[in-house]
């Protein structure tokens, strides 16, 4: 008796992977206020963030989470606001390589 059961192709997309990441732009750096920060692309960020990204639905905690508590309070310090907060993300979105507008794809998308 032979087995007859289809066999799976299994994809390895490391090598595609590595391409795409090699194709990114590079992070920027910014400065506001007095305040010298840099931001990845947005598409490099991990899963976990990219829906909080994408909508900037908690601005604060997204850049928490990419630049660290004590950038932050630096921000505090010089008065940022949420215009400020706004103008970030549309540079930074604009610096990823995405559309004014243009958002992930959330991962049940």
């Amino acid at each position: 008796m032979t087995d007859k059961t289809p066999k799976t192709t299994v994809v390895s997309l490391d090598a595609l992977a590595k391409q795409r990441r090699e194709a990114m732009p590079e992070a920027t750096v910014f400065s506001l206020h007095g305040v010298e920060f840099e931001l990845p692309p947005m598409k490099m960020l991990p899963i976990e963030m990219q829906v909080r990204v994408s909508s900037m639905s908690d601005g604060y905690a997204v850049l928490e989470d990419v630049l660290g508590a004590d950038k932050i309070k630096q921000m505090f310090k010089a008065g940022y606001t949420f215009d400020d907060l706004e103008l970030i993300h549309a540079e930074w979105q604009a610096r990823s390589g995405l559309e004014p507008g243009e958002s992930q794809a959330s991962p049940t998308s």
